[in-house]
């Protein structure tokens, strides 16, 4: 069973620690981020990475130069530990024990942020490891090493090779993984869409937490699935879904979210943006290069979804529902109008906002009208037979 465990190296938390202090704008977390990637630095004795980080000219961890000392010393002992246990199943074990040493050394050397050499040393476990099933999870380890050092060519490759070793005949748990995998990598290159269809198939099934707490898998589920599930959509696998409902409590930003997107409290959806915007978007190192964009997206389907009701509305009242003022809704639906964003034109003189719906949305709702109709005539004729046979 020793080859099932998935162990969470490199220790992704560090990372993201280290973007939050390399974020000036964020400085009112750099105290909690500060303390928190050197407690995992400490943790997994991470002495090339302290090395690193405390190196530059403008260093992000101050150095301790007794603790890197101590760390060093430890790696060492550590390191010639590993190389005589490999040295010496090279030379009276089979190749079961060989693998078993080779892998054993590459993680060490991942968990510490050795990046060349773990690379170089999982590549090696991976070719004299016979097993199908633990080849797959050196390869997710290497796309964990691609993310821990936003090496994109490392994780692409890696998520290639993964997806191909899973056709050869992985089983259902690391499939599972490798969709996780998929839809964060998919959100980091902001598609949203397909990404989000990914996390919502694992939601149930979730076991990736070596790349991602639980929590933060299902924010990310959220956030994709706020921007891109139709309003039913919104309701069944998002709003109803028990694993989310479970989480929303400890993410009360997510759930505000999305059951005021859903219940059209506009007002009230804005200010939970607002917060999703400073509390979670901007701070991740996944999601905050698509900050903007995610609000602004968000910002059109609110607008949209409220104006897909009428044919016309006024400034005032637009701007009741969102809590904003008429200048603001007047800016904002300007350009997203000049843009083609929103099938709407603004009359300033009487200060109303009016619908151009294109002939497929008319289409569309005519479409639907029709079926009401039909389905309430054949209400009405099951309810006439019926009053037949009881009177």
């Amino acid at each position: 069973m020793a080859d099932d465990i998935v162990f969470p190296i490199p220790n992704l938390s560090a990372a993201q620690n280290l973007f939050i202090l390399s974020n000036p704008s964020l400085s009112r977390l750099h105290d909690e981020a500060r303390e928190a990637a050197l407690k995992a630095i400490k943790q997994d004795e991470m002495a090339p990475y302290y090395q690193l980080v405390t190196s530059s000219s403008k260093p992000l961890l101050p150095l301790d130069s007794s603790l890197l000392a101590s760390m060093q010393e430890a790696n060492a002992a550590t390191l010639k530990s590993l190389d005589d246990a490999l040295e010496s199943a090279e030379a009276t074990e089979g190749e079961s024990e060989i693998s078993d040493a080779l892998k054993a050394r590459a993680n060490f050397l991942t968990r510490i942020g050795e990046k060349d050499k773990a690379i170089e040393a999982q590549k090696l476990a991976l070719e004299k490891t016979p097993g199908l099933g633990s080849r797959i999870d050196i390869v997710l380890t290497l796309v964990r090493i691609g993310y821990f050092w936003n090496d994109e060519a490392l994780i692409v490759w890696g998520m290639d090779k993964a997806e191909k070793l899973i056709e050869e005949g992985g089983d259902w748990d690391r499939r599972n993984r490798l969709k996780v995998y998929q839809g964060q990598h998919l959100i980091s290159n902001r598609q949203f869409k397909r990404g989000g269809e990914l996390l919502l198939d694992a939601l149930s099934t979730f076991t990736a937490s070596e790349l991602l707490s639980y929590n933060e898998f299902v924010s990310l589920t959220v956030i994709a699935g706020a921007l891109t599930l139709s309003r039913v959509d919104l309701k069944k696998k998002l709003i109803s879904s028990p694993e989310v409902n479970q989480t929303l409590p400890e993410l009360p930003v997510l759930g505000d979210l999305v059951k005021n997107l859903y219940e059209c409290h506009y007002d009230k959806f804005f200010r939970a943006l607002a917060l999703l915007e400073q509390n979670l978007l901007l701070p991740s190192r996944i999601l905050s290069p698509h900050a903007r964009f995610y609000v602004r997206e968000m910002r059109i389907l609110a607008y949209a979804q409220l104006l897909e009701s009428y044919r016309s509305l006024t400034l005032e009242s637009l701007a009741q529902a969102f809590g904003v003022s008429i200048e603001f809704v007047d800016s904002e639906l300007s350009r997203f109008i000049s843009t083609g964003r929103i099938l709407a034109s603004i009359d300033k003189v009487h200060g109303v906002v009016e619908t151009t719906k294109t002939s497929e949305a008319w289409g569309k709702k005519t479409t639907q009208f029709e079926q009401v109709i039909r389905q309430g005539d054949i209400l009405l004729n099951e309810v006439q037979r019926l009053s037949k046979v009881l009177y």
